[in-house]
């Protein structure tokens, strides 16, 4: 499933001014992302996964639909990585992303990525969210204990994206 942006215009407008994500095409383009990005080792990476099956890594604190530069993913979130006896590993994973909402299935297409780099991973996310925008006051919302209601407005959310 492609997801597109559904976050705030005026985040996304700001967003592509920065730069995109760093495509991760072999394990190598991780120690050259750390290298260049010193926080990654503290604070992990967001990153998204495109279309075409591609990973893409960002400074943590930078907006998904910038990694993206806009496009529609295939998955979005945030994720570490530690060296394990020499290899890249992912310690943490998560699809969180307020900005595409992305549904705990697309840790597929974050597996396939990683798989295809030879990058080790969990089975499955170490942090899974359901995340919904209103369609009334277009507030974004974590769902928790399966209550799909705006915690703002009361509207209901949907069920399934």
């Amino acid at each position: 499933m492609l997801y597109r942006y559904v976050g705030p215009e005026s985040v996304r407008l700001r967003a592509l001014t920065e730069p995109a994500g760093t495509p991760i095409r072999t394990a190598a383009d991780v120690a050259d992302f750390a290298r260049r990005e010193r926080t990654f080792a503290s604070d992990g990476a967001s990153f998204i996964v495109d279309e075409a099956g591609t990973l893409h890594l960002a400074p943590r604190r930078s907006e998904h639909v910038g990694c993206a530069s806009g496009r529609d993913v295939l998955a979005a979130g945030e994720l570490s990585m530690a060296l394990v006896r020499g290899r890249w590993t992912v310690t943490e994973c998560s699809n969180q992303s307020t900005g595409y909402c992305p549904e705990p299935s697309c840790f597929e297409a974050l597996a396939a990525a990683l798989d295809a780099l030879a990058i080790a991973r969990p089975a499955a996310w170490t942090q899974a969210l359901v995340i919904r925008r209103c369609d009334s006051c277009a507030q974004i919302q974590v769902i928790k204990e399966e209550v799909f209601e705006c915690a703002v407005c009361g509207h209901p959310l949907a069920a399934r994206r």
